[in-house]
């Protein structure tokens, strides 16, 4: 599992976009780990990867072909006490398993904690890896993301167990 090391600061923070089949990904990080991977529709392409890049961006590749399930490059998200808290608690949610808002404030300890856990979740600056997208309603339905909700149905989807065969006779 990813390390959440809490925010070390570096002046020589890398950066990288590539394609994924979702968009244009942002990634950047350094000797202390990556530190923000956003996703948008458009964006210019890097024509070099910075070394400390690499590792993420093959993880991240994996994952979209369905070799990976689990990310195992180091994180330094910047964020609160409590984001950090929500964060990690996301890390814990199985890849191809969804969990409420409510179940995860229960998970961490305070229930009445939903409006903070669903601030923190949308706050989080490493897309796929800390793995927001796998929060939903109580009532199952997809709600907020800020990659847009239809990316999260795709990253759901993807995640998926084998999706059945329809067999033509």
């Amino acid at each position: 599992m990813p390390l959440l090391s809490g925010l070390k600061i570096s002046t020589t923070m890398e950066t990288a976009n590539f394609t994924t089949p979702l968009g244009i990904a942002t990634i950047m990080g350094d000797e202390n780990g990556i530190a923000t991977i956003s996703i948008a529709d458009k964006g210019e392409l890097s024509t070099e990867i910075p070394s400390i890049l690499e590792e993420a961006i093959t993880q991240l590749n994996e994952y979209f072909e369905k070799t990976r399930t689990n990310f195992t490059f180091k994180l330094n998200p910047n964020g609160t006490d409590f984001q950090q808290k929500v964060w990690k608690g996301l890390l814990e949610i199985p890849y191809g398993k969804t969990m409420s808002y409510l179940e995860l404030s229960k998970k961490l300890g305070d229930v009445k904690a939903i409006r903070a856990v669903a601030s923190a979740n949308g706050k989080n600056p490493l897309w796929i890896v800390i793995p927001c997208h796998r929060v939903i309603g109580t009532d199952g339905s997809l709600t907020g993301y800020a990659g847009g909700l239809w990316r999260k149905k795709e990253l759901l989807e993807l995640e998926s167990p084998s999706n059945q065969s329809v067999l033509n006779f």
